[in-house]
C-alpha cells in the first residue's frame, strides 16, 4: 500500500533508518512535535518517532504530545540496533577535533568515549544536522550513522564508539487509529491517580497482576500540573479489545483521575 510516512529528520537519521523499513515515500520534518501535526493535519498517512533508548531510557518530548496534545494513536513498533561512529571531514585528522556535534541521545551514549577524546560536545536537533554542520570544518566532528556519512561527503573515524554494546533504539508509529489485533499484541496508556495515597499505585498494578496481565514497562514522568504530581505510563502485553484488559481498564477506571489508551499493536518481530 503506498503511503507517505512523515519521520524526524533530516535524511540520515536512525528514525529515517526505521521508517525506511516501512516501505514507502519518506517525507522529513525538523523536529518530533512537527511529525505529530502532520499526523495531525493528513499530510502525511502515519509517522515514525523515537520512544525509548535501551541506554538514555525515554524520549520525553514523544510521550508528552501523546499523553498531553494529541489524540493519535500508536500503531506499531520498530526496534533496530544503534551503532554510532564519529565522523569527520575527509581532510581532516582525529587529533584535529575540538568539538563533537549531535542529538543529545547520541552524545550522552558516548560520554566515555568522549571524555576520553577531551573534546568539548554540542546538541543539535538531530545527527543529520550534525553531519550536515561539519562539512568543511576542519576542527568539528558529528556522532551518526553510515548513512548520514555517505549523504554528507564524511568518513568514519572511529566506529560503534557508544559506551555500552547493546544499543537499542525503539521507534512508534503514530496514526489516527491502533492497529487491529494479532494474537501478539501489545498495549500502552498513560494513567494518574485520582489522589496521592499510600499504595494507591500498588492497587492499580495489583488489578494487572490479578488477571496475570505482564507489565512490560512502567515509567513515571511530571504530570505539568504541580510540583510531585506524576503520571505513568504503562506497556503491558495483550490488545486493548482482549475481554481481561477490557475488564481491567473498566475496573481501574474508578480508582484513577485519569487514563488514555495510547493504542494497540503488534510487538515488535512478532507480526
Amino acid at each position: 500500500m503506498y503511503m507517505k510516512i512523515g519521520f524526524f529528520g533530516p535524511a540520515g537519521t536512525f528514525t529515517e533508518e526505521a521508517a525506511s523499513i516501512l516501505g514507502g515515500e519518506l517525507v522529513p520534518y525538523d523536529t518530533i512535535p512537527e511529525v505529530f501535526q502532520a499526523v495531525h493535519v493528513r499530510e502525511v498517512d502515519i509517522g515514525v518517532v523515537p520512544i525509548e533508548n535501551s541506554i538514555e531510557g525515554s524520549v520525553g518530548v514523544t510521550l508528552d504530545l501523546l499523553a498531553h496534545q494529541y489524540l493519535l494513536k500508536i500503531k506499531g513498533e520498530i526496534i533496530i540496533p544503534i551503532s554510532l561512529n564519529l565522523l569527520i571531514n575527509p581532510e581532516t585528522d582525529l587529533e584535529d577535533v575540538e568539538v563533537v556535534y549531535s542529538h543529545y541521545q547520541p552524545l550522552s551514549q558516548c560520554r566515555m568515549f568522549l571524555e576520553k577524546m577531551g573534546v568539548r560536545t554540542q546538541a543539535t536537533r538531530s545527527t543529520a544536522e550534525a553531519s550536515d554542520m561539519i562539512k568543511h570544518h576542519k576542527n568539528a566532528a558529528a556522532i551518526g550513522n553510515r548513512r548520514a556519512a555517505t549523504l554528507y561527503g564524511l568518513k568514519i573515524a572511529a566506529e560503534d564508539i557508544q559506551d555500552h554494546a547493546n544499543n537499542m533504539t525503539r521507534f512508534v508509529v503514530i496514526d489516527h487509529e491502533d492497529h487491529a489485533p494479532t494474537g501478539s499484541d501489545k498495549t500502552s496508556v498513560v494513567l494518574c491517580l485520582s489522589e496521592d495515597r499510600p499504595g494507591g499505585l500498588y492497587d492499580i498494578l495489583g488489578e494487572f497482576a490479578g488477571e496475570k496481565i505482564n507489565l512490560t514497562k512502567i515509567e513515571s514522568r511530571p504530570s505539568k500540573e504541580k510540583l510531585g504530581s506524576y503520571i505513568f505510563f504503562v506497556d503491558l502485553e495483550g490488545h486493548r479489545n482482549d475481554l481481561k484488559i477490557m475488564n481491567v481498564i473498566n475496573r481501574i477506571r474508578s480508582k484513577v483521575g485519569y487514563i488514555k489508551i495510547l493504542g494497540s499493536y503488534p510487538q515488535e518481530g512478532d507480526a
